[in-house]
Formats: C-alpha cells, structure tokens, sequence
C-alpha cells in the first residue's frame, strides 16, 4: 500500500521534484527505477547512496559521465555518515525551483563509435532469451510481446551504456565475505531455527528480566515518589475527596500503568532495530518464509509478529509494510496471539493464584500456547476465510554492518512516541472510566466501599457466568 501511495502521488500530484536514492553498491539494478522516473519528464536528483563502501571496496561511479548521459544532477552521498546530504538537498531545491527535467540524451545511436548497433541488437537479444526463460514460453513468442513494450528494450539499453561508461565495479567486499561466512551459520539449513531461538531468547531475556525489569523498576520508583508527594500536596490543600481521587487514583495510577509498559518496549524494540539495521532480521523473514507458508503467510509476516511480543500495538501496525491484503489481514489476526508484555501481568496473576511451585514452567507454556493458537488458527483461515497462497517472496540479503547509533535510537524515539500516542489515549481514558465506575453509584454518589458502585453492580450481574471456574464473587 506504501508503494501503491508513493506512485500515485508521484504519477497523479505533480511533485515540484523527486529525489531518487539509488544503493550504488547495486546501481545496475536500482537504475531501473531511475529510468522509469524519467519518462515522466518530472525534475529529478539522483542520489548515489553508500558510496562510502564503493570506494571502501575500490569502485567508484565517474558523476559527472553519469550526469551528463542522464541528464540531470547525480550526488553521491552515505546516509549512515551524513555526507552528500547537504549538496543533495542544494540541487533538489534547484531543480524544483526552476523545474529542470531530465535532459534525456538518444542512447542508442549510430553515432556510438560505430559499435552502438550491435550492443542495441545484443541487449534486445539477451533481453528476449532472458523472457522466454523466465516466462517459459518459445523465444519466438518472447519476442513478440517484448516489441509490444519497447519502453524495457531503451531502458535496458540506457542501462548498458550509462553501466558501462561510469561504473567501476568495486571488488568483492570483506563485509560480503564474512556475511556469506555468518550465513553458513544463521541461515544454514540444520543451524538457522536453532540460531534464530537462541537470539531471541537471549533477546527476550535480556528484556524481561535483565535491562527491562531494571528500567521498569525505577521508571515505577518514580512514579511512586512523584505520586506520593502530589497526594501530600492535595491533602494539605484540604482539595475535595473526589478531585483528590481523580488525580492520584485515576490519573497517576493511569499513567503509572501505561509507563510501566514502556520501558520493555523500548528495550525490545532496542534490540529488535539492532538486529534489523545489522541485516539479520531479513534472514530471519527467509528462514521463517518455508515455516510460515505452511499456515499461508510469508517470511515477511515474521517481524510484526516478534513485534507483537512487545506490544501488540506497534505489531500490528507493522503489518502496513505487507504487500498482499489478504497477508496483511491474516497477520493482524495472528499477531495478538504472541503474548506481549501488556499480558504479563495477567499472567503473573493467574501463576501466582493456582500454580505457585511451577511459575516459570508456566509462563513458558502460555508462551508456547498462544503460538499453537496462533498456528491452528491460521491453518483455519488459510482453508476458509483467506484461501489460497501467500505473495511470492523475494527479499535481498544486504550484508551485515555494525547498526548506526543515529538510526537506532530515531527508530526507538519514533516507535515510543507511536505507543505512546496511540496506546496512552485508548488506556488512559478506559482507566479514568473505570475509576468512575469504582468510585460512583447509579445516583453519582461518591461511595467509601466499592461493593455499593456501578462496576460492582455489573460485576454481581456477571458473576454467575463464572461460577463454573471458580469465580462466584
């Protein structure tokens, strides 16, 4: 749907201009794209992104070559360092002002030193015999349909001659070696489930129990203190019962229940972007992708649902990056089903109530619980309500590289402001009404015993539904 949205706003709102940011480490490939754009005329920036590890790696792309042949203004940049940022926004700003389009030269012309004839002829001809391949049909009818769309005969011709004239391919990278080194082991075929459990353990681990029950504790310890001095504070003001305990009861008491939740979402999600920015995240997608398939998701449906066990919130709202609808909806109803730290309390509770000697075995097992739910339900959805197969998933395994600390801590800022502004409201609000109802009766007395409010009275109404499991009060 974000890709559906940036095309038709491109195609339909005429920009004023368009950045498009290539990874110049593959430019052949992501070259398509700029071809493309450029048939529409729009004023255009191409910025050549990790240049950083094309030089580190003995390539280099001649820019200015590049610039003349497209047309336009190419600037080389490294968005994890912040280079080229300044001069890319300098000649966006340009072409947008005085509406400079691509100045698009004939890239295929008898003029090419006599040999541009014969690449046009050999490109149309590896393009045809590359189709009739993939597409499994005779080469002859291969090369009909692709007369039909010339546009990708000039576009694989461009790319040929601005490949060829500015692009010194760098050398194999030592990242590329030793991520191929780290895949024999994360992504092996007897190693890959094994390696993904021990890291999320290790990650979940570090989360509930070491870093974020440390940062809960004292974010509660303050909490508590702050909530302690406003109580001092309205009692010696003598403030009347029930604004004193709106205040401490519903307000601080709701905040402090909401808060309580951030610190392990913030923590998990830490850890979450560290191993996204590292690569290891998109090996993860491709290792579930063959697990998944057999309850009719993807491998891309994996991140939402590890996003769930923090907090079923930003999980589902993960689920945006899916391609397919029908992906998409399955993996919204699934993802409530890992259990996020919102039910740890609830599960806290009901271990403590009736089984205190195996508490650990228990949590475990309502863990694994909400999995085989999660897998039987969508069994069940792929056999009745979402018929039929996951997209087709194709994903690059970009190299793994040290996160950039920048990138980590904007991701985090972002996903607790998510929480916070969309989670809060929804919790806060249901924790001042059910104060209301605690405090109030059906003539909005204020009483002393909640056994005499409203929710009491909804609550005896009830009680008989749980007789049967032990809960009759």
């Amino acid at each position: 749907n974000e890709e559906i949205v940036s095309r038709e706003f491109i195609l339909k709102e005429n920009p004023k201009a368009i950045i498009n940011i290539v990874d110049a480490t593959n430019i052949e490939r992501n070259l398509y794209l700029t071809m493309q754009l450029m048939e529409l005329g729009r004023p255009m920036v191409l910025a050549l992104n990790m240049m950083d590890e094309v030089w580190a790696n003995g390539g280099s792309v001649r820019v200015n070559e590049m610039e003349a042949l497209l047309g336009m203004p190419v600037v080389p940049i490294s968005a994890s360092r912040g280079e080229g940022i300044e001069e890319l926004i300098d000649h966006a700003l340009h072409v947008a002002k005085f509406q400079e389009p691509p100045a698009v030269q004939d890239f295929c012309d008898s003029k090419d030193n006599g040999g541009a004839v014969h690449r046009c002829l050999h490109s149309i001809m590896h393009i045809i015999e590359d189709h009739a391949q993939k597409a499994n049909i005779p080469l002859r009818f291969a090369a009909s349909k692709i007369a039909e769309g010339d546009t990708l005969i000039i576009d694989q011709l461009d790319l040929d001659k601005v490949c060829r004239q500015t692009v010194v391919k760098p050398r194999v990278s030592r990242e590329h070696i030793r991520s191929l080194q780290i895949d024999e082991v994360l992504t092996g075929k007897y190693t890959a489930i094994p390696s993904f459990i021990a890291i999320m353990a290790l990650v979940f681990w570090l989360t509930f129990n070491v870093i974020g029950v440390w940062l809960s504790d004292a974010l509660d310890w303050l909490i508590g203190c702050a909530t302690d001095y406003t109580d001092a504070l309205l009692t010696a003001l003598q403030v009347n019962a029930s604004i004193h305990s709106l205040i401490i009861d519903a307000i601080f008491n709701g905040v402090g229940s909401v808060l309580s939740f951030l610190p392990t979402i913030v923590v998990l999600f830490f850890f979450l972007s560290f191993l996204e920015d590292s690569g290891y995240m998109a090996r993860v997608a491709f290792v579930m992708d063959t697990l998944l398939r057999k309850i009719g998701l993807s491998g891309r449906s994996i991140v939402p649902m590890l996003i769930g066990f923090g907090c079923t919130v930003p999980g589902v709202m993960a689920s945006r990056t899916l391609p397919s609808e029908r992906d998409r909806k399955m993996t919204i109803l699934l993802t409530p089903f890992m259990s996020c730290s919102a039910k740890l309390p609830i599960y806290a509770f009901f271990v403590a109530a009736f089984f205190p000697g195996n508490g650990a075995l228990i949590m475990i097992g309502l863990y694994l619980l909400g999995i085989a739910v999660a897998i039987l339900l969508g069994l069940l959805m792929k056999n009745s309500l979402f018929k039929g197969e996951a997209v087709p998933f194709v994903m690059e395994l970009p190299n793994y590289r040290m996160p950039g600390a920048k990138n980590v801590m904007l991701l985090l800022w972002d996903k607790a402001k998510d929480f916070l502004q969309r989670a809060f409201t929804v919790i806060f609000i249901a924790t001042i009404v059910i104060w209301f109802l605690q405090n109030f009766d059906t003539g909005l007395n204020m009483v002393s015993d909640s056994q005499h409010s409203i929710l009491a009275l909804v609550a005896g109404a009830l009680a008989p539904i749980f007789i049967p499991v032990g809960f009759g009060d």
